[in-house]
């Protein structure tokens, strides 16, 4: 009888030895006569035990990590064919702490299947959104979306059914569905994560979201730094086209959807839907002004939806359960569930997925067990480098888009960096001024300019230089930046800078004596 074992293909986990891992498993096996199927699954997004081997047994799935080459031929000894003690032995995955406390809609599949089967993919509760889409009319599948109360999960929670419902009113021989995978935060991985681990699940919500709007063409505008994710999608898309899950006549309905896959070229500001549609047309990535709005005129100057990948991945389990399903997850305006992501400094970095309402100071320490370093830790930059840094006193904040814009932080896409206390926050505040200063598009006078001259106050504030002159000057440089940029680059980037000045202020000197330039 043969013995299957899970091996992440994960970009991640290969990065900490998965491939050479799965090869190890394969030349042991054979070794001793093992008849074994090997799967190469996504992550279980707890990313300090990866490579993390599983090993299918009568009782579930045991979970033995992080596996080394090294320790290959020892779980054989052990036994772990069968789920034998080991050091390394966790027990059953989905019993571990970490996971077992999660609620995972849009993640459900993604570590459990094999990412490049569409027969996983359907045993798995695949493509049932679709088959109820294909049932609905376009106004019932808007109204789905907007009953679940899914609003943006890349950053700006702009609620998902009123973006759809623009575009279906729009009249137009030619509309599009632009999923934005164009994940730069840092700290963020989700995106990734889904692209790699569970593709159908993409495809399948972009597909609905033609349905539900008569958009006939998709366009997944990728990170270049994202190969493995560029390999998969394609690879499924090829599937899904085989199999009448894309292209003239979707399970013989009558209904077209074409999807590919372009590739971005590194571009920061191109995760800006305008300029992420200006790359589209083969153009410089240049921030649009607006109005008019993309679900009016768009790529080529169409009606557009333009969705990132977790709020398109999410449509398929609204469109499966329906949307009341799916909002009684969260608080507040905030439903459904975020994929949390945990970096930095941080014992147990991984993926959270749960609803709305949790607190900082649950996820950094209930699930992320502390600063890896055993320090205190001091702040954590929550939406990617754009997002605020918030200090300790904040971390009993709800996760919830109203909670965080009233403490003048942002949600964004759910990335959480974490600091210990040796961090200097004004020299963070100078990286999220060079950031800006670097990717800016150039097209706007106080981003290109302002995030220019804002590193060279930081420089004299870092270094002692007329603190009286230069403190209010940074301020007063944050607000022509917050109230005079097209975009959220030159618009956001006062949110790092000014947390990092409003709450950790003896950083940037202010104590001391200002002394002369």
């Amino acid at each position: 009888m043969s013995i299957t074992i899970y091996v992440p293909c994960d970009s991640s986990a290969v990065s900490l030895g998965a491939d050479r891992v799965a090869t190890a498993i394969a030349q042991e096996a054979a070794k001793r006569g093992l008849d074994i199927n090997l799967i190469r699954n996504g992550s279980r997004g707890m990313y300090w035990l990866e490579p993390l081997v599983e090993v299918a047994t009568a009782k579930g799935r045991i979970a033995y990590g992080p596996v080394q080459t090294g320790d290959v031929s020892g779980l054989f000894d052990a036994g772990f064919t069968e789920g034998g003690a080991h050091t390394l032995g966790l027990g059953l995955t989905e019993e571990l702490d970490y996971f077992k406390k999660q609620q995972r809609l849009t993640f459900a599949r993604i570590g459990k299947t094999d990412p490049s089967s569409l027969t996983d993919y359907i045993d798995n509760d695949g493509y049932r959104g679709l088959k109820n889409a294909l049932a609905m009319t376009q106004e019932q599948i808007v109204q789905a979306v907007t009953d679940s109360g899914l609003r943006g999960r890349g950053g700006a929670a702009f609620p998902t059914g009123i973006k759809w419902k623009t575009v279906l009113n729009t009249a137009s021989l030619q509309k599009y569905i632009i999923c934005n995978a164009d994940e730069g935060d840092s700290g963020t991985f989700s995106d990734r994560m889904v692209m790699e681990g569970d593709p159908f699940v993409l495809i399948e919500g972009m597909t609905i979201a033609g349905l539900a709007v008569d958009a006939t063409q998709g366009y997944i505008y990728l990170r270049i730094e994202y190969p493995h994710a560029f390999e998969v999608l394609n690879a499924a898309i090829a599937t899904a086209y085989q199999e009448g899950y894309l292209g003239e006549n979707i399970q013989g309905s009558g209904k077209t959807f074409n999807l590919e896959v372009r590739l971005g070229a590194g571009a920061y500001v191109c995760g800006e839907e305008t300029s992420l549609m200006e790359s589209l047309e083969g153009k410089r990535g240049l921030v649009r002004f607006k109005p008019p709005l993309p679900a009016i005129s768009g790529l080529f100057g169409q009606p557009t939806v333009v969705n990132n990948v977790i709020s398109l991945a999410s449509i398929p389990v609204i469109l499966n359960k329906g949307g009341d399903y799916y909002r009684d997850f969260g608080m507040g305006r905030s439903r459904g569930t975020l994929p949390v992501q945990l970096a930095g400094n941080i014992k147990r970095p991984g993926l959270v997925e749960l609803g709305f309402g949790l607190t900082l100071r649950e996820l950094l320490y209930d699930f992320g067990g502390g600063a890896a370093s055993g320090r205190p830790i001091r702040a954590v930059q929550v939406g990617g480098p754009l997002g605020a840094y918030l200090p300790e006193s904040q971390f009993d904040t709800p996760l919830d888009y109203e909670a965080f814009a009233a403490i003048w932080a942002v949600v964004g896409h759910g990335g959480i960096v974490v600091f210990d206390d040796t961090v200097n926050m004004a020299e963070m505040a100078r990286y999220s001024m060079e950031f800006c200063k670097i990717e800016s598009c150039g097209k706007c006078t106080p981003c290109r300019i302002g995030s220019t001259r804002g590193v060279e106050v930081m420089d004299d504030i870092i270094n002692g230089r007329n603190l009286d002159k230069n403190i209010p000057l940074l301020r007063d440089l944050c607000d022509t930046l917050l109230n005079g940029s097209l975009c959220a680059l030159g618009g956001m980037t006062p949110y790092p800078v000014l947390s990092a000045l409003n709450h950790f202020p003896e950083d940037f000197g202010i104590n001391a004596k200002a002394t002369a330039a």
